[in-house]
């Protein structure tokens, strides 16, 4: 890597250093690509405290919503290969999508979070989530909580199927096959980039601790009136669903696993050539980074902005974050992309991962100053 970096790579693993030894992470991994290339790839701690397996760059970690960014990733690669349109109604690849006065959601609506289909039926368990078919059936017998496009709310467990089935319908292929062949593969990152982890690489996972997740979600249920239709009590995006082989094997596209390094490689390659390879055109990018909708969320009761399947965020960049505290994002305008996952599932920890975004953003808007 580019020797310019090597003081910054310094600072980003003294932090990671400081977070491991301090107890407050177990295992984490950052890394950064700037115009195509890796500046950043640090790591710490443990994959495994139970067995004492170190942490290292190709550990792929659980890291929850952030998986929705790969499942936004894969739709624009087929819309540039004009096999999808944002404006695709969905019920016109999924005919039974169209029940209950849904045949008018458009691809765009889901992937805006703007379907009015946020909510799971309150007894979904985990085993539900292993059978695609039964979750499809469920989407499609789903009444909409209120016209496409009137309200934004976060479809926390609802996207991956809505969109997920678009692309079966559409490819013949399930999502994470699409992922791997088409995205993970070409990148060289597929044994790092999973929707559904194939069994035979589920060992390789980094274990997954709760560190005030599960007491911030029963908080968010106790006051928050929606929470619970969108993540019922037998299926909360927590360190124990994130555990489950069985889940962890099926395709959930709104959660994903992966590490640092490939899902920022993933990002960099939507920017621009990543050693030859490109997933989106630059006219493509700018749609589907720009802001698509700007509102207040039925769930959280914040306003939230998104673009086609990421948020879009106030410092010019998209990507997005999962519960616990990883994340990814991509800043256009700075060529630069930056991932931070981590095992130990936090929640009011100060956000450390976020931390590591900004100290690698503000680095290169220095160095580019």
């Amino acid at each position: 890597m580019d020797g310019r970096w090597d003081g910054r790579r310094a600072a980003v693993r003294t932090t990671i250093d400081e977070l491991v030894t301090s107890g407050r992470e177990a295992g984490v991994q950052v890394a950064a690509y700037l115009d195509g290339e890796p500046i950043v790839q640090e790591q710490a701690g443990l994959a495994d405290p139970a067995t004492g397996r170190p942490m290292t760059a190709d550990t792929p970690i659980h890291a929850v919503s952030t998986g929705k960014g790969l499942t936004a990733t894969v739709v624009h690669v087929l819309a540039e290969r004009g096999l999808l349109d944002y404006d695709l109604r969905i019920a016109d690849v999924w005919p039974e999508f169209a029940r209950r006065g849904k045949d008018g959601i458009t691809l765009r609506h889901a992937l805006t979070h703007t379907a009015g289909l946020p909510a799971l039926p309150a007894d979904t368990t985990p085993e539900d989530f292993t059978d695609w078919d039964r979750m499809c059936a469920v989407i499609a017998d789903a009444e909409p909580l209120w016209a496409p496009g009137a309200r934004l709310a976060y479809h926390a467990w609802t996207f991956g199927w809505i969109v997920g089935e678009v692309v079966r319908r559409v490819t013949g292929r399930p999502i994470s096959q699409v992922l791997a062949e088409e995205v993970a593969g070409p990148l060289g990152v597929a044994g790092e980039l999973f929707l559904g982890v194939p069994e035979a690489d589920l060992p390789r996972l980094a274990r997954l601790e709760d560190a005030g997740l599960t007491a911030m979600i029963a908080y968010a249920s106790a006051h928050l009136p929606n929470f619970d239709a969108v993540a019922p009590p037998g299926v909360r995006p927590d360190a124990t669903i994130g555990s489950r082989p069985d889940v962890l094997r099926a395709d959930v596209p709104a959660v994903g696993t992966m590490s640092a390094r490939a899902v920022a490689r993933m990002y960099a390659a939507l920017l621009g050539p990543v050693d030859g390879v490109r997933l989106i055109s630059p006219e493509r990018l700018e749609e589907v980074s720009a802001v698509a909708v700007r509102a207040e969320d039925w769930v959280f009761g914040q306003e939230v902005t998104f673009g086609l399947g990421y948020a879009v965020d106030g410092d010019g960049s998209f990507g997005t974050a999962g519960s616990g505290g990883s994340l990814a994002f991509a800043y256009p305008a700075l060529g630069l992309t930056v991932a931070a996952v981590r095992n130990r599932l936090g929640a009011g920890d100060g956000d450390p991962m976020e931390g590591l975004r900004t100290l690698v953003r503000d680095a290169v808007v220095a160095g580019s100053a």
